[in-house]
């Protein structure tokens, strides 16, 4: 058995995973996808799995898991990914006016991205680490 931490790039609250688990039993399986576009900017927004298409210039972050028989994808635009890429983002709900496309939109609640630096650890699985010197010079 392993002790050891997996890491992720992506997690939920307990507030938003209960806020999926409510949005799940109305609207099936669902997926999250943070664009950066124009439609509330960065805000997460949340799909029936179906509903919204990914394509090969979307990255799947990774799942979260909100209590459901199914974990949920988390995905991001490429050119988002860019910006991002050395970020923990944490989904999390707070009182708000939703997305009108996101699926919490009439709940009176709204997702959005919390988002740390990855540590030294995290950035080394993700292959973001710097080079040190003692690897460059072994190439």
């Amino acid at each position: 058995m392993s002790t050891e931490p997996t890491l992720s790039r992506v997690a939920v609250t307990d507030a938003a995973a209960a806020l999926l688990r409510t949005l799940t039993a109305q609207h099936g399986k669902l997926m999250f996808h943070q664009s950066g576009g124009c439609c509330d900017g960065s805000a997460p927004m949340c799909y029936p799995v179906g509903m919204f298409l990914t394509g090969p210039s979307d990255v799947l972050l990774g799942t979260i898991d909100a209590g459901l028989d199914d974990p949920i994808e988390v995905y991001m635009s490429e050119s988002q990914f860019e910006y991002w890429k050395y970020t923990h983002l944490t989904i999390d709900v707070v009182p708000g006016r939703g997305a009108g496309f996101s699926v919490e939109g009439p709940t009176g609640m709204r997702f959005l991205i919390r988002s740390r630096m990855l540590t030294d650890p995290e950035l080394i699985h993700f292959g973001l680490a710097p080079r040190t010197e003692s690897q460059t010079e072994s190439r």
